[in-house]
């Protein structure tokens, strides 16, 4: 495969991840539209590491991986918490919790 099959497919999946980010208000789908964005993301870094033949893209793609995994613990633990105080997961909530 060539690498504008790739971008293209990259640019689509942060397309959607984008939509869902804008459009969706439950914080799970949220998180997930983020991941999708993530994903793009270590997608293009890979069809770039393949085309140059160079590895260093591969090991962003690990830095990457590992700071979505944080990144999915914290926005968890904040929608747990939202939903404690709520019983929903909708986003719109969050602005009552400003102090």
């Amino acid at each position: 495969m060539i690498l504008n099959q790739f971008l293209i497919l990259s640019a689509v999946i942060f397309s959607i991840g984008i939509y869902g980010v804008l459009v969706r208000r439950n914080g799970v789908l949220v998180l997930m539209s983020i991941e999708l964005m993530l994903n793009a993301v270590n997608l293009n870094l890979i069809a770039f590491s393949a085309y140059l033949k160079d590895t260093s893209g591969q090991i962003f793609v690990l830095f990457v991986i590992t700071i979505a995994a944080a990144e999915v613990g914290v926005g968890l633990a904040i929608i747990l918490l939202l939903f404690r105080n709520f019983r929903s997961p909708d986003l719109d909530q969050a602005q009552q919790l400003k102090g």
